[in-house]
């Protein structure tokens, strides 16, 4: 019976199948008559599974409540997850039924099991929408074929590359390829193995071990734009390099307050800066933002490639801006001592950080002094003599804004907004991108300065949009799944804390507490990491639906035009309604493409986050081959049944497998969440610290293995 249920459950999930009677299917599985009551008896058993409904006319297919769409994820492993709209958990899809399914497409899935004590099965029907057109990987050649071996793990299987489609490609190459023909599931239904995907290489970007090839293929394996298109590019070069004097015309002139710049040292495209002043209420804050609106224009060709782009990405040896240099680095840049047009938020704040009045106005300014984050924090934490005199024209203002940065803080502490402080990774490469150092990029007062001011223009911008009830994009961050939040919670109760939830839900401030709580202890990164992975992405969208994150009822992101498109989106809005100029022909275009805009700009934002972090796993794990048999301290960071991660002080981190560690056989624990010796009771717990030893990298997989070192 089993055989032939499988058999009818894989006939009525082609796509070319149609509903068909008993008769009919007797006759297209050739089943003889004296056995056709056995037919009908596997039928109606899967009848009374769900797995099959039965018409009125009496005909047998998929139920349609079992058939859903969804984003497919797959893995090195062969088996994947469809994501699907509404539900909490994503559905799970063995390697023999995935189709020819790739990790990104949307497919149509049907659910086969679904029980409340585990994740639901299913099976993928047809794939709706392709996302790997080409792929880049890592070419192996045979006597008369080859393969490419994905770059992404996740796409499960290599690419059959036939003979005379190679385009001269030898072993060791880095290729691109079109994919011709997607195959089928890597295992048949009757344990076979499928038909691979297939294609043809029309790129060789170089040799594996060529400087600069390992970030070129992550550049086009995300698809990623290096070229601006020629249009942009001479509407670009018509733009003049300085500020006219008739640009000025009906803009508050503002280039006699004192104005600074704070970012990194190395930090070329200045979009924002400061003036602030006591005041008897309190403080005069400015916010003052780069007009890129005044020279990328709507549905202009930097628009359009502005858009597309969505953002700026910032690889750890280059960026790929949403502009051209000669805007981002030139005349939309706030540099010193340069007349820059600017989108201005001047913000009334009083001693406790409300916001008591604002304007918002287009403006010309001068900026003062550029700073950097290092010398601001010498001079408002370290106070050191030297820097303070270099600055000495400025020290007053730069305590200003600590003192203001402070209150602004405290109260959004007060309200619960979540202060995830992680340590990113700053990794210092040479001139052919070999890693020198892997360190963490700490945030200082400086760093946190900027961001207070930055939360606090764009909190006021959103809120003063929404009320008008303008077409506006917002940045929004929806509450977490109550399930998560209640695996959470059970966790961190093995660490002895606690968090509590109100009617089903929970307040950000529960989570900022159990911040708090557990600032320095051992288990302070693990939990905090754990933390945000049970909250939800922030998105943009046109419905202003609140900030979780940020326990903020208004929020978007008007602060940075120059590397992020929604930014560069809402400054048109801010200024056509300035100048009086939202008619309802105006209203009705922006509500019509607001939408879109939202989805292109998260899915840009998704796309960037990536390549970034996989171009850093990269160079971690290049850092790391040099350093094989070298021992180091580390923390356990993450524990599954095949060994636990540990995390070094530098940011690296690496696996230990479980087969690595002979002195016992380890259990997981998955409560406890720890492996547990059988014989010795020894165990590795979250948390723990231990050295560990470098035992060996995986490029192509961008992993570290650690095995357990004596001190």
């Amino acid at each position: 019976m089993k055989e032939r249920k499988e058999q009818l459950l894989t006939l009525m999930k082609d796509p070319s199948y149609v509903p068909m009677k008993l008769k009919e299917l007797a006759i297209l599985l050739d089943v003889p008559k004296e056995r056709r009551e056995e037919l009908a008896e596997v039928l109606d058993v899967l009848v009374a599974e769900g797995k099959l409904s039965l018409s009125k006319r009496g005909k047998y297919k998929i139920p349609e409540a079992s058939v859903l769409a969804g984003i497919y994820s797959g893995t090195a492993r062969g088996f994947g997850f469809v994501s699907i709209d509404g539900w909490q958990q994503d559905v799970f899809i063995p390697a023999d039924k995935t189709g020819s399914a790739m990790h990104g497409d949307r497919v149509q899935i049907c659910v086969e099991s679904q029980r409340q004590d585990r994740r639901a099965e299913g099976a993928v029907i047809r794939v709706l929408e392709r996302t790997n057109r080409t792929v880049v990987g890592y070419y192996q050649k045979s006597k008369n074929y080859g393969f490419v071996v994905p770059d992404n793990r996740k796409l499960g299987q290599d690419i059959f590359i036939p003979q005379g489609k190679d385009f001269g490609a030898v072993n060791g190459h880095k290729v691109v390829v079109e994919i011709t023909d997607y195959g089928s599931s890597p295992k048949g239904a009757d344990g076979i193995g499928g038909r691979s995907p297939e294609g043809r290489i029309f790129e060789i970007l170089g040799h594996v071990n060529d400087p600069g090839i390992d970030i070129l293929s992550l550049v086009r394996a995300y698809d990623l734009p290096e070229e601006f298109p020629d249009s942009a590019m001479e509407q670009a070069a018509q733009i003049e390099e300085t500020v006219a004097e008739s640009e000025w015309e009906g803009r508050k002139d503002l280039r006699d307050w004192q104005t600074v710049t704070i970012d990194g040292e190395d930090a070329k495209d200045l979009d924002d800066a400061i003036t602030i002043s006591r005041e008897k209420f309190g403080y005069r804050l400015g916010v003052h933002i780069a007009d890129v609106t005044h020279y990328v224009t709507e549905e202009s060709p930097l628009d359009e490639e502005a858009l597309k782009r969505g953002t700026s990405v910032y690889l750890v040896d280059r960026v790929i801006p949403m502009l051209p240099h000669r805007l981002s680095n030139g005349i939309c840049s706030l540099n010193a001592g340069t007349d820059r047009l600017a989108l201005s938020c001047i913000m009334d704040i009083d001693s406790q950080g409300k916001v008591i009045g604002h304007e918002i106005a287009e403006t010309v300014i001068r900026v003062d002094r550029r700073m950097t984050y290092t010398a601001v924090n010498a001079i408002v934490t370290d106070q050191e003599p030297a820097v303070m005199e270099e600055y000495k024209d400025y020290v007053e203002m730069f305590d200003r804004m600590k003192e203001l940065a402070d209150i602004l803080r405290e109260k959004r502490k007060t309200r619960g907004s979540i202060d995830f402080d992680f340590p990113e990774t700053k990794i210092v490469l040479d001139e052919k991108g070999v890693p020198l150092e892997v360190k963490p990029y700490e945030r200082n007062a400086a760093t946190k300065i900027i961001e207070d001011f930055m939360l606090i223009a764009n909190e006021t911008i959103a809120e003063d949009y929404f009320w008008q009830d303008l077409p506006f994009l917002y940045r929004t961050h929806d509450n977490p799944d109550p399930e998560k939040m209640n695996r959470l919670g059970m966790f961190i109760h093995n660490f002895g804390y606690a968090i509590h939830f109100q009617n089903g839900e929970i307040h950000p401030g529960e989570l900022q507490k159990l911040l708090v709580k557990i600032e320095g202890s051992e288990e302070e990164a693990l939990i905090s990491r754990l933390t945000l992975r049970s909250m939800k992405q922030a998105k943009y969208s046109p419905m202003c639906t609140g900030h979780f994150g940020l326990a903020a009822r208004y929020y978007t992101h008007f602060t940075s035009p120059i590397r992020r498109y929604p930014d560069l989106q809402i400054h048109r809005i801010i200024k056509e309604n300035l100048h009086g100029g939202l008619t309802e022909e105006r209203l009705a275009h922006y509500h019509k493409i607001m939408m879109g805009v939202a989805v292109q700009c998260s899915a840009m934002e998704r796309r960037a986050e990536e390549a970034e972090r996989e171009t850093v796993k990269l160079k971690k794990c290049e850092y790391m081959e040099e350093r094989i048999g070298q021992v180091f301290e580390g923390v356990i960071s993450g524990i599954t049944n095949r060994g636990f991660y540990v995390e070094l002080p530098n940011t690296v981190e690496g696996m230990v497998s479980v087969n690595d560690l002979k002195d016992d056989f380890y259990v997981f624990e998955e409560e406890q969440m720890e492996l547990r010796g059988e014989s010795s009771g020894k165990s590795y717990r979250l948390g723990q610290k231990l050295h560990v030893s470098v035992s060996g990298t995986d490029r192509m997989n961008r992993t570290i293995d650690f095995v357990v070192a004596d001190k």
